[in-house]
């Protein structure tokens, strides 16, 4: 009864652990910034922080009696609960509002992230190691239990993220979130700590062991003890070799991240998910891993047989996949098309679809796609690997759990090691594989790398023998290596390179494409058949090549409105259109052009080398225009300096991270950052951006599509425009790139609605803010 009860705790536990990683990260962005560099440091702060908490939990929980480390974790749920209470106003009222401004060295940035979650992440970290001590009883049991508190800690963190990506974050927002995982950890300590407290020591040890002997299975069906071979090596390589598993793990994290992305065109609803798929194999296989390694007499090989299978899986996976995707009818077709699945629309059929299913009539097919895009896609790329890696843990703790009184150290120091290893995958493959070898190349990489467990492998078996090749004997290892190196080739040759790969996830040829990709992002752009030229960036259509529309509107119209503009920021660089179009305007000294994903401009560069386009050419060869790579909203925010100009380019309110350029606050951020009789101009996708945007602006100008704002009253002088427009120098900029500026600025600006300071600004009650970015995980209102 106890283990049961423990495991439902460590399960709800794992859930709002996770619900706090996926928004104490989005907090810190606003903060840090989303590049990834900043993302790579996020990362690597609360890795730290359980790092250090798996080992501090495991050498004190071995120092103590099991009921004493019991109520050690339930105080540990309180401290995180208390710092959940807490959190937003550390992470957004200090950190953003009080301290974003600072012009702070990014060793100092990264300093502040890791010392900020520290506190809860080392008593997250120190939990499983208290618990796992506190649940065993008999050293045999050790990898039974602690395999399945992990499992089951696991499986709440999947469910956790699932949950906050789908149903928390669109209804209460962020800090409402963070309320309920706080709550969650309040019930955690409630369960746990009575039941400790309930009993003296040794009651509570055997009432443990009682529950423990009960769920464990019979003495019959256990193996023998691990190998007590001479080659058996010792807990420090198998703690290394943990910690290079934990390398190659989150290394194929980010890799599977970047490929599903593309694949599902990205949204805020993406991450999440794609996390959840990863952490249930992992879950379940550590689950199934629990039960099966009490029976397995060579534990070792079994987990390195794991580790390897999961490597070389994700890899063949994947290859798979590639060979046989133009053939999968609408999936091609989606891969190859300009908009992401509408998500909203498709989350409100699933009502109808389960109606039909039950009844056994034809299923509504939008909801097919999206179940097949967003579940069933992913979990058959993601979810085999990391059942793999999970079914080995286990094993692993079977091999090294050989002392009762060392239990809680040897858990510690293990997911340490893995915790280690994870951060190097993380900075290594973020920072560096990604940028040096491209995707394609950098998995190929990790299948060749994870081969280096069958080595493991062959050494633990073989040992220092010899066999006879020929007239001379040499090392048995030595000849098992090469021929393992032969087996591996085939696989790795049968991997897409990179051209292959990303044409085919683009629903295209390798011959009609352009290629670009670093850490930061995946940048294609792909030819049609009627000689236009269409951006992708991560996989979504982003804009098209002539320029001409929504986007050159957004450059001209603040361009040619402002009486007397020098300088403009322009955050997001895309085919270059609004940029081209924004220094269309002589009189603008500078255009800063502020680009998140670092290959756009490669990308641009090579197409205007295979098609002298006039208006691609005007963008890449002005003097004038500044190219800067990185978050626009920290640019803008620690930049130190004010422009006559700035505007967002166009991005659906359903991307990641939208929201921070949605916002009331970051619109906010815009008006204090524009000189006087400066322009801010935003796309205009939905009424809550309207909102925010009316809110901040005290004098609003409002065209189709697009709103103009500023501290100061906003003039349209026809006749001024008109005059600016008709100078040749104007006439030839828009005309080398197709552009009939006079008509389309005619068009616009026929009637603009306009809003004054005495506009009732309270009756908006509907906006988006950082702390609930409502487009961005709208799932119940339709979009006008």
């Amino acid at each position: 009864m106890v283990l049961l009860l423990a495991l439902a705790v460590f399960f709800t536990s794992g859930f709002a652990a996770l619900l706090y990683q996926v928004i104490w990260q989005r907090m810190l962005v606003i903060f840090s910034g989303a590049d990834v560099y900043s993302a790579t440091l996020i990362v690597a702060a609360f890795m730290t922080g359980l790092g250090a908490g798996n080992l501090a939990g495991g050498h004190i929980a071995d120092r103590l009696s099991r009921r004493a480390s019991l109520i050690l974790f339930g105080l540990a749920e309180l401290a995180i609960a208390g710092f959940g209470i807490f959190s937003a106003a550390l992470y957004y009222d200090l950190l953003y509002q009080r301290m974003g401004h600072l012009h702070i060295a990014p060793g100092v940035v990264a300093g502040i992230l890791f010392a900020s979650l520290l506190w809860p992440t080392f008593f997250m970290g120190a939990s499983l190691p208290l618990l796992a001590r506190s649940l065993t009883e008999r050293i045999e049991r050790a990898a039974f239990t602690v395999g399945t508190l992990y499992g089951f800690n696991t499986l709440g963190a999947a469910m956790g993220a699932m949950v906050a990506t789908w149903w928390l974050l669109p209804r209460l927002g962020l800090e409402g979130s963070l309320q309920v995982g706080a709550i969650l950890n309040l019930v955690c300590a409630a369960v746990l700590l009575p039941v400790a407290l309930l009993f003296t020591a040794s009651r509570a040890d055997a009432g443990l062991a009682v529950a423990a002997d009960a769920a464990a299975p019979p003495a019959a069906e256990r193996a023998a003890p691990p190998e007590t071979s001479p080659r058996r090596f010792t807990f420090w390589v198998w703690a290394a070799i943990f910690g290079f598993s934990g390398l190659l793990a989150l290394s194929l994290e980010i890799v599977w991240f970047r490929l599903l992305g593309v694949m599902m065109k990205s949204t805020a609803f993406t991450f999440g998910t794609l996390l959840a798929l990863y952490l249930s194999g992992l879950g379940l296989g550590s689950v199934a891993g629990s039960v099966i390694a009490l029976r397995v007499r060579r534990p070792a090989l079994a987990f390195l047989a794991l580790q390897a299978a999961a490597t070389l899986s994700a890899g063949g996976l994947l290859a798979v996949f590639i060979g046989v995707v133009d053939g999968a009818g609408w999936l091609w077709s989606y891969f190859g098309s300009y908009e992401p699945l509408n998500v909203r629309e498709s989350v409100g059929t699933l009502p109808t679809f389960m109606t039909s299913v039950l009844s056994a009539e034809a299923p509504d097919q939008l909801a097919l796609k999206f179940l097949a895009l967003y579940f069933v896609l992913p979990a058959l790329l993601v979810v085999p690997t990391t059942f793999l890696m999970g079914c080995s843990f286990p094993f692993l703790q079977q091999v090294v759990q050989t002392d009762l009184a060392r239990v809680g150290r040897r858990v510690g120091v293990l997911l340490l090691a893995n915790i280690v290893g994870s951060m190097l995958g993380s900075v290594l493959t973020g920072w560096v594989l990604l940028d040096l070898f491209g995707t394609a190349n950098t998995l190929k990489l990790l299948a060749a790398m994870g081969g280096l467990f069958v080595l493991f492998g062959l050494r633990f078996t073989i040992g220092t023998r010899t066999i006879a090749l020929g007239r001379q004997r040499v090392p048995a290892l030595r000849a098992a290596a090469g021929g393992t190196v032969m087996l591996m080739v085939p696989i790795l040759a049968s991997m897409p390179d990179s051209h292959t790969l990303w044409a085919r996830l683009h629903g295209t040829g390798v011959d009609r494409i352009i290629v670009g990709e670093d850490g930061s992002g995946v940048s294609v752009i792909k030819r049609g058949s009627d000689g236009r030229a269409t951006v992708f960036v991560n996989g979504v259509g982003q804009s098209t090549m002539p320029y001409g529309g929504v986007h050159t509107a957004l450059g001209a119209i603040p361009a040619f409105v402002h009486p007397a503009p020098r300088d403009a920021a322009i955050i997001g660089l895309g085919s270059g259109d609004t940029v081209y179009a924004v220094a269309g305007r002589p009189e603008i000294e500078k255009v800063t052009c502020v680009e998140i994903i670092r290959p756009q401009l490669d990308t641009l560069q090579e197409l205007l080398r295979r098609w002298p386009y006039g208006g691609l050419r005007g963008l890449l060869q002005d003097p004038r225009i500044e190219h800067v790579f990185g978050d626009g909203r920290i640019f803008l925010m620690r930049g130190g300096r004010k422009y006559d100009i700035i505007e967002a380019d166009a991005l659906r309110p359903s991307s990641a991270y939208s929201g921070n350029l949605y916002s009331d606050e970051y619109f906010a951020l815009v008006r204090d950052h524009l000189k006087p009789n400066g322009l801010a101009a935003t796309w205009l996708p939905t009424e809550r951006v309207h909102n925010a945007f009316v809110r901040v602006f005290p004098f609003v100008v409002s065209i189709p599509g697009i709103l103009l704002g500023s501290s100061e009253p906003i003039e349209i002088d026809r006749e001024a425009i008109a005059r600016r427009l008709a100078a040749v120098r104007v006439r030839q900029y828009y005309e080398a790139a197709g552009i009939d500026i006079e008509k389309m600025m005619t068009s616009y600006l026929a009637e603009p609605a306009r809003y004054g300071p005495d506009f009732p600004r309270d009756t908006l009650t509907d906006f988006n803010t950082d702390l609930f970015p409502k487009d961005e995980y709208d799932l119940a209102r339709p979009r006008p």
